[in-house]
């Protein structure tokens, strides 16, 4: 048996040769800069997500839902303080 061949059949993962990275050759996404802050990943439950077949199906009720509940002002204005002043 070559080398090559035991290596790849002592392996305890079940990754398929094809899957196997060479990370020495690695290098930093040029366009990652670009991406940051646009990009929200969050994780649904199972349940939830059988219940929504796409991302654009997630993204459909949910802008459904934002239209419908009254939107409050993200900055409060602070209190005023004190009685009215006249000049």
């Amino acid at each position: 048996m070559s080398r090559k061949a035991r290596t790849q059949k002592d392996r305890s993962d079940d990754l398929r040769p094809e899957y196997d990275f060479d990370y020495s050759k690695a290098r930093p996404n040029p366009y990652a800069a670009a991406l940051k802050g646009r990009a929200v990943t969050v994780v649904l439950d199972p349940d939830v997500a059988a219940a929504f077949p796409t991302s654009e199906a997630v993204n459909k009720q949910l802008r459904t839902v934002v239209a419908t509940v009254p939107r409050r002002s993200r900055i409060r204005k602070p209190a005023r303080r004190g009685g009215r002043t006249t000049r």
